[in-house]
Order: C-alpha cells, then sequence, then structure tokens
C-alpha cells in the first residue's frame, strides 16, 4: 500500500530508492559497507556469531534445574530453531553478498524485515512470536559486538548498493556523520526529527542532496527495503509509490537535471547586475575537498570555511596545530589564490563535539545549548585549543589570501580577548621563526545584540559577515533545530529585515565589507532584496551558486532598492515585496 510521510523540505530534488534504515532494530548496531572482496570474511563473522549463540542456548537447556517447566526448555528449542531457520539466517547472509552491509547491520535489516512480516499476521499468537525473533537477534548482535568494535556508518563505493539506488531512513542524522555520505550510495535522506536550518539540513544542502526532515513517524512507518520518493521541494516521502506516480516523479528528476544543466553555463560569467554593480559569489564550505566544487560552481573564493568539521566526529584527542594546518592550507591552495575565509570552531547547540554529546549539550550540562557555552565562547573558555586554531590559521596564510571570522560576537570583552589571543599567536609564531601573512578580522553578526551595537564592533574588525541562520533564531526567540516551532522561524519577520538592513548600511557606510553567509544568501527569493538593501557578497553553498546568479544577472539594484523602504515599513514584508517585484521593479526578464 502506498502511503505519504509529510515533513519540512530541506535540500531541493528528487530522489528514489531503496529504504535503508538505520538503527532501527532494539540493540544499537554498527552500519557500514564492506568492500566487496572482505564480504566471505563477514558471512564468516555472521557464522561464527550464529554457532557461539547456538552454544550459548544448547548450554542453557542443558543447564535447566530439574524442576524447571517444560515450556522453558520448549522455547529455548524455538530459539535454536529460529537462529538456523532461512528466512533469518539465509536472508542475512544476501544482505552481506548483495548489498555488502556489515554483519551486524544485515541482522539488524532482516530482524526488521520479518517483525514487520509477524505485524501483519492476523493471528495474535503469532503476531506475538515476533518478540523471539527480536531476542534471537538480540543475542547475535551481542555475539558479534564481542567481535568487532562498533562504527558510524559510512557511505561506500557507488558499486556496493547493487543495481537499486538508496535513500536514508533515520530518527536523526548527526552533520559530522552527513559528511561520510560525500560520494556514497545514498541519493536522498528522510528523519523523524530537525529543522529547515539545523546544521544537518545545512550540509544537506551543501553536499545538493534531497532531503526531507521532521517526519515525526517516517522511520516506524518506513519498511526496509520499501521503495521511496523523497520530494525535497514539497517535503513529502512517497512510500511505495504506483507506477504512475513513480513515473512522474521520474519525469520530475529529468526535468530538474536539466534546469541544473542549463544554470551550470552560467558558472564562469562574471557576477553583474543589470546597471553595472559586480556581486561577489562565494561559496561555503565544511572540509577542504569541498575547495574543488565551489571553483566548479564558479565562486570566486570561500566566504566561510567551517573549521568545526575538523574536529568532529573523532573517536580520539581534538585535531593538533598541524593537523589544522595542513587541512587550512590544502583549502588555501585549492584555491589558486582566490580568498578563504576561515571561522574558528562554532562548536555547541546541534555541533556537538564526541567528548560532549548532543544529549550532554541539550539536556545534562545545558538547560538550553543555542544560549550556553558555544562559538567564541567556548574557545575563550579553552585558551590553549584556541591559540593552537588560530597559529594553525594564521601558518596556513603564508600559501595564500586568509581571512579569519569569529562567530557569535557579543561583548567586548569578547572582541579584546580575541584581539589579544591572536596578537599572542603572532608574537609565537615569530618566535618559532614561523612565516604567515597579516589577516583580515571579521566577526559573524549572528545575535541581536551584535547588530545593535555594530558601530562599537567595527573599530575591532575589518569585515563582517551576517549569520542569516543564527541571527533570525536569537530574534525570533525559535530553536531552529526544534520542528515543533519550525513553522515560526520566519526570515521574512520585519524584525529581521530591519536588522540585516541595518547592518549592510552601517557597515558600508563605514567602508567595511559585509557578506551574508547563512542560508538567506542561498536562497533565490531573497536575492533581489538583499540586492536592494545594498549587498554586493553572498556566500552560499556552490550548489546554490548559478541559481542565484541567474537573479543577479537579470537584477537592476537601482530600481530595486526604490522599493525598499516600502518592504521594511510593511507589516508583511513577504506579500509587499512580491507585490514590488511582480510589477516588474528592477527585474529584466
Amino acid at each position: 500500500m502506498s502511503i505519504q510521510v509529510f515533513g519540512l523540505p530541506v535540500s531541493r530534488g528528487i530522489a528514489i530508492g531503496r529504504a535503508v534504515l538505520v538503527a532501527s532494530s532494539r540493540v544499537d548496531v554498527a552500519h557500514y559497507f564492506v568492500e566487496p572482496e572482505h564480504a566471505d570474511e563477514e558471512i564468516a563473522r555472521l557464522r561464527r556469531a550464529r554457532d557461539a549463540v547456538a552454544g550459548e542456548l544448547h548450554a542453557l537447556k542443558r543447564d535447566l534445574p530439574s524442576e524447571a517447566p517444560g515450556e522453558l526448555a520448549a522455547l529455548l528449542d524455538v530459539h535454536l530453531m529460529l537462529l538456523h531457520d532461512e528466512t533469518l539466517a539465509d536472508a542475512t547472509k544476501r544482505w552481506v553478498q548483495e548489498r555488502h552491509y556489515n554483519a551486524e547491520w544485515a541482522v539488524s535489516a532482516q530482524t526488521e524485515v520479518l517483525v514487520r512480516q509477524f505485524d501483519e499476521m492476523e493471528d495474535e499468537y503469532l503476531r506475538e512470536r515476533k518478540a523471539d525473533i527480536e531476542q534471537v537477534a538480540e543475542r547475535l548482535l551481542d555475539a558479534l559486538a564481542k567481535r568487532q568494535p562498533k562504527i558510524r556508518l559510512e557511505g561506500g563505493a557507488r558499486d556496493f548498493a547493487g543495481e537499486d539506488p538508496l535513500v536514508l531512513v533515520a530518527n536523526d542524522i548527526a552533520p559530522a556523520d552527513m559528511l561520510h555520505f560525500k560520494g556514497g550510495v545514498f541519493t536522498g535522506f528522510v528523519t523523524d526529527v530537525g529543522g529547515r536550518t539545523s546544521h544537518t539540513a545545512i550540509v544537506a544542502r551543501s553536499m545538493d542532496i534531497p532531503a526531507v526532515v521532521g517526519a515525526r513517524e517516517a522511520s516506524r512507518l518506513v519498511r526496509q527495503d520499501d521503495w521511496l520518493i523523497i520530494d525535497g521541494d514539497a517535503g513529502v516521502v512517497v512510500v511505495n509509490p504506483s507506477p504512475i506516480v513513480l513515473e512522474e516523479y521520474r519525469f520530475r528528476q529529468r526535468q530538474s537535471e536539466l534546469e541544473r544543466a542549463r544554470l551550470n553555463r552560467l558558472r564562469h560569467m562574471p557576477s553583474v547586475t543589470v546597471d553595472g554593480q559586480a556581486v561577489e559569489l562565494l561559496a561555503n564550505i565544511e572540509l577542504p575537498d569541498d575547495a574543488a566544487a565551489a571553483l566548479e560552481a564558479g565562486a570566486v573564493g570561500v566566504g566561510l570555511f567551517r573549521s568545526e568539521f575538523l574536529f568532529m566526529n573523532r573517536e580520539g584527542a581534538l585535531p593538533d596545530e598541524d593537523e589544522q594546518f595542513e587541512a587550512y592550507r590544502a583549502a588555501v591552495q585549492a584555491m589558486n589564490g582566490l580568498p578563504v575565509t576561515i571561522r574558528t570552531v562554532d562548536i555547541g547547540a546541534d555541533k556537538p563535539l564526541d567528548r560532549l554529546t548532543l544529549h550532554e549539550l541539550r539536556h545534562e550540562h545545558a538547560l538550553n545549548p543555542a544560549l550556553g557555552l558555544r562559538a567564541i565562547r567556548w574557545s575563550l573558555s579553552e585558551p590553549a585549543m584556541f591559540r593552537q586554531q588560530l597559529r594553525a590559521i594564521l601558518r596556513a596564510s603564508a600559501y595564500g589570501k586568509v581571512r579569519l571570522l569569529i562567530p557569535m560576537v557579543a561583548h567586548r570583552s569578547e572582541i579584546l580577548a580575541t584581539v589579544e589571543a591572536l596578537a599572542r599567536a603572532k608574537q609565537q609564531l615569530k618566535e618559532a621563526g614561523q612565516p604567515f601573512n597579516d589577516v583580515e578580522l571579521g566577526a559573524m553578526i549572528e545575535v541581536p545584540a551584535s547588530a545593535m551595537t555594530l558601530p562599537m564592533l567595527l573599530k575591532h574588525f575589518d569585515f563582517v559577515s551576517i549569520g542569516t541562520n543564527d541571527l533570525i533564531q536569537y530574534t525570533l526567540a525559535i530553536d531552529r533545530a526544534d520542528e515543533a516551532v519550525a513553522h515560526l522561524y520566519d526570515p521574512w519577520h520585519p524584525a529581521v529585515l530591519r536588522l540585516i538592513a541595518d547592518v549592510i548600511r552601517t557597515s558600508s557606510r563605514a567602508g567595511k565589507s559585509v557578506s551574508v553567509c547563512g542560508e538567506m544568501a542561498g536562497d533565490v527569493g531573497f536575492t533581489e532584496l538583499l540586492l536592494a538593501m545594498g549587498l554586493r557578497s553572498f556566500s552560499m553553498h556552490p550548489s546554490q551558486l548559478p541559481a542565484v546568479k541567474q537573479r543577479i544577472l537579470r537584477a537592476d539594484s537601482t530600481r530595486l532598492a526604490l522599493g525598499l523602504d516600502s518592504a521594511l515599513a510593511s507589516d508583511d514584508p513577504c506579500a509587499e515585496w512580491q507585490r514590488i517585484v511582480s510589477r516588474g521593479v528592477g527585474r529584466v526578464h
């Protein structure tokens, strides 16, 4: 039966494939792909685990006391029979042979299939026998865990998936874990929780993967290996679609690919408005390898290198100075002389370190992690780590143009402490004979306090970058990762737009460069409005550059500016701005 599940659209596009449910069994298991040549070894692990469980069950049966009820011995016999039943044993092997799942994942996947089959049985007694399946599976997983350490899910080579494409279904996916899917087998994903501007959603957009989050019961309604359509434009997941619906979405997929190819022809054209205003289009990246995609998309630099992703998904110590330096240098060299803006680590809220889990950040250690120890506050609380990162960034500046960006600045004391730490890092490098160049120092404008006291900040910084995601969150008191209040997260709110316009105006009058690196920069619905505000530097995910450039090439910023005051003064800026542009003001068709 075909059903639809509704959530929040966070990354555009259509994905079609078979469902892979992550950690859907009762036991938290490892999920990873094994190399095809190692499939036999994985099957051998399954066999050894099965033999170990069989030995345990035989031992339990042998050691039953004489007064034990006969039903207990019968139950152990049932578990032994299930252990060797082909619907569990042979089918589990096929997950390894055909999908190249690791042993734990194969057991979990097949258990899910069998449990669903038992749930559909009309006989109540038979339905309840699913507990026996789950108990045997848990014994198998326990036996496997003794022989193999758990590791995170990683995307494997494209041919691991067999003939069918795969889509990921999970309760949630950590932002750092998303990076493992680059070049992997998954064509899209859906999660039960999350918001439009959670960092998981942001990374999905940066990877250009269709995604729907906040779908509530998706991981319970979807079965292992179901066919799914993920509509990242509408926020809809179609489970087991009919042939007609499937063909309609495949047609939409092809149309989207054609449109993308058409836009890509613009990537090397200069970004200039109709009235001759040059506009800088930069890229947001998470890792040094992303620089290649930025250049391919036509970016003229990196406006935001999220350095925190170097610190996440690590089992051991945090990256030392040399490891960070190598990563920053790789990104700088890959950009071939174009500027690279590196943001110091922005840990906290929905981007925890492994040594501080998301659960700890959200509950035990902070009532509200978005208002707690994060970003520059965390860096200043770890002065040795902070100076280490500053030295690594400064050393990378010897290989190209580097700009340093400080996140979530709000207090004068934070500014002075940051400037002092930077001066100390420079002095340490001079004493060590390490080469570096002067770097421009910038501030992220992410809280209303920094927007409202901008003249004070500009005395200490060379440029500013508006982080619209957090600015909206803090202005409207909305947790951007909480789907329960996601409908209140409104970038068109009059207060938000007036703050952004004030920051752009104040920075420009002071002769300081200003850019927007949040989600609004890559949303074509805001391109003309930001141009009207005077913005001339946008930083976004590489995949969003062509569509934004097309809007810029068709825009007349002088004429657009004539309608700005009317929009900002309106109680409904979105409707007012749409009315203005619908009259053809500032837009060339």
